[in-house]
């Protein structure tokens, strides 16, 4: 088969198939509406994600052994990392975007989050604290954004297509 001009083999084109077509930020949007409107699901997901998402027909690979779940509040803003290369819990987040995968990135938003936030856009202020967790071999991270107030008792088609990529990985507030 060919795709864009590069002749692949049949896994190769099955990979690439995977992750356009099932391994999309909407998958994770799911899961945050979800959250949003669902208390009891909510509570399972912060308990087990893994298991939660399951819930929804969304699956993982087998090394990714547990998906924590960080809920960010007003006070408390979450960012994941990867410091090692750019694993992220991409079934359900999607592909890490290219700035993700970047060396500074990853360094910086570790030792310097707040700047790096701010350099992306999203300005927290002083009584805000900022926690990065950075992914293990079998440890994947997503976040839960703080909901809009004024989005409360919206139907979760209408949640999902608020959430981002951004704000499930931490560098942004929907």
């Amino acid at each position: 088969m060919e795709k864009h001009g590069v002749k692949t083999g049949s896994s190769v084109t099955e990979f690439i198939n995977l992750a356009e077509e099932q391994w999309v930020p909407e998958n994770g949007a799911r899961v945050v509406a979800k959250a949003w409107s669902d208390p009891a699901f909510k509570q399972r997901l912060m308990a087990n994600g893994r298991e939660a998402v399951a819930e929804l027909g969304l699956s993982m690979p087998p090394h990714h052994r547990h998906l924590v779940v960080l809920e960010n509040k007003t006070d408390l803003h979450n960012v994941i990392v990867c410091t090692q290369c750019s694993c992220t819990a991409f079934t359900i987040i999607g592909l890490p975007p290219d700035w993700y995968k970047d060396f500074e990135y990853r360094a910086r938003a570790v030792r310097q989050s707040r700047t790096v936030l701010r350099e992306m856009g999203l300005d927290l202020g002083p009584e805000v604290s900022i926690r990065v967790w950075d992914t293990t071999a079998d440890t994947r991270y997503m976040v839960l954004p703080v909901q809009p107030p004024e989005t409360r008792g919206w139907p979760e088609d209408k949640l999902a297509a608020l959430v981002t990529k951004d704000g499930m990985i931490g560098v942004a507030r929907l």
